[in-house]
């Protein structure tokens, strides 16, 4: 009978939940090429964002500086403030509260610019915010990591345990964002021609390679990973929905309108966390509880993000 193909699935479920109880008790067995191979789509993935970055999204913070210092605040201290107090009210295991500040101290991901034009938003504003959040990141999230993760006393434990520098993510960081950041936004400017070209193609095969790469790098690891979803998923879920609470709450203290606020809502909510997660499998490997983290809440971002972007889409901006 076809259900009976489930039976040695729940078995070693089981099995694997009786060998490590304790999140973080388990380790990501991937290697040094599954390590690589992310960092090269994460590296072409910006490069390809970096193409449409024109200089006129970075002065666009300057004419508009009050909004996007209260969105960078919003990033980078309400919702970690907030972090703090899931991870205290949830109890929540030291990997799983270091992976929780991890993903919040990162800039917003670049979905957040498709799920804004998808919303009807303002597209401009959420590229300019996602610019300027990512040219922050190389020197804001090592620095946010460490201040945030040490008002933890849970998350502090994995970062004593692996004795970790701000200095060696900020050189992971600075190789994964600045770097391919940089080349993009200098081919676009040196050979706009062939920017215009590859373009369009960058971004969609490099999400579906990035995709296959960490699904097929991670599924030798489900099977111990899969007893701890239920653990982790409530306060992922809690974590992501207070993000874009926030960031819709900033949106309606600046007064902005309707289309602008849908921008600032997703760019708070929306994170990078492919970055977060191969910052999880380059320095905390042997704590799986932090890469989980930061693939759930990857994969509920996106659903949720593509969720709220297609009620608005449905709605004039106008009468929102």
């Amino acid at each position: 009978m076809p259900t009976l193909s489930v039976v040695p699935l729940l078995v070693d479920l089981v099995d694997a939940a009786a060998a490590a109880r304790d999140i973080d008790d388990f380790s990501l067995d991937v290697g040094g090429g599954f390590n690589l191979a992310v960092k090269l789509m994460i590296g072409l993935l910006l490069l390809g964002i970096a193409l449409d970055v024109r200089l006129e999204d970075l002065r666009a913070a300057l004419r508009h500086p009050r909004v996007f210092a209260a969105v960078t605040a919003a990033q980078f201290v309400i919702v970690p403030l907030l972090t703090l107090g899931l991870v205290a009210a949830f109890d929540l295991p030291p990997s799983v509260a270091l992976g929780m500040l991890l993903v919040v101290s990162g800039p917003a991901g670049s979905m957040s610019n498709l799920l804004t034009h998808r919303a009807r938003g303002d597209v401009a504003l959420s590229v300019s915010l996602t610019t300027v959040s990512s040219s922050m990141a190389a020197v804001v999230t090592p620095l946010a990591l460490a201040f945030w993760a040490g008002l933890s006393p849970q998350a502090s434990q994995v970062l004593d345990a692996v004795d970790l520098s701000p200095v060696e993510v900020l050189g992971e960081v600075l190789l994964l964002i600045v770097t391919p950041f940089a080349l993009g936004i200098l081919l676009a400017r040196t050979r706009p021609a062939l920017a215009a070209r590859i373009r369009p193609a960058v971004e969609p095969t490099v999400l579906v390679m990035l995709l296959l790469i960490v699904v097929g790098g991670l599924a030798s690891n489900l099977r111990v990973g899969a007893p701890y979803l239920l653990d982790v998923g409530p306060a992922v879920v809690a974590q992501n929905a207070l993000s874009l609470l926030v960031g819709a709450a900033v949106a309606l203290a600046c007064r902005v309108p309707a289309r602008a606020r849908r921008a600032i809502t997703l760019e708070t909510g929306v994170r990078n966390t492919a970055l977060a997660l191969v910052l999880a499998l380059a320095f905390f490997p042997e704590y799986g509880g932090v890469a989980l983290v930061c693939g759930l809440w990857g994969v509920w971002d996106v659903a949720t993000g593509f969720a709220l972007a297609a009620w608005w889409r449905r709605r004039p901006a106008e009468a929102t």
